[in-house]
């Protein structure tokens, strides 16, 4: 059964608070994007049921960033507790994305994503990347990019 949104975001939001390096919703959401992404093409089944659209600003959850509004630009500093209770394969794909993407800031995710097959077939028939967005990027679309890629994390 596929974890949640809410799950995996503390999951990498207290990741990213144990070594000391908060961040914000923006690179959260990109995170996901991966990690959806990735789990689509390894284990051919999402790994959260929440929706990820192809907003302005790249891949979002609408379901996390409802949870911490506010926080897009700015770092998430209030203690998220890890949750114990994921998966051990999603746990360590997870781990994985955070070990390939976690180094980018948000703004180099927010670009590298913007230039990704899914996140522009979600958005066909827009004039420009700046306009708003709340089509779903599909799990179809994400499972082919991801398994075309060159680039994949090691998987438990």
């Amino acid at each position: 059964m596929p974890s949640t949104a809410k799950k995996i975001s503390e999951y990498i939001l207290a990741a990213f608070q144990e070594v000391g390096d908060p961040i914000t919703t923006a690179k959260l959401h990109k995170l996901l994007y991966y990690v959806q992404g990735w789990h689509l093409a390894h284990f051919d089944e999402p790994a959260f049921p929440e929706r990820l659209e192809a907003w302005m600003h790249g891949p979002t959850c609408p379901a996390v960033h409802d949870l911490y509004n506010g926080h897009w630009g700015r770092p998430i500093v209030e203690a998220i507790e890890q949750p114990q209770d994921l998966d051990e394969r999603l746990r360590h794909l997870v781990d994985d994305v955070i070990r390939l993407y976690g180094g980018d800031t948000g703004y180099a995710l927010y670009l590298i994503t913007r230039q990704e097959d899914p996140w522009k077939e979600a958005r066909v028939g827009l004039s420009n990347h700046h306009e708003g967005c709340t089509e779903e990027i599909s799990h179809e679309s994400m499972k082919r990019f991801f398994q075309a890629e060159d680039v994949r994390p090691e998987v438990a």
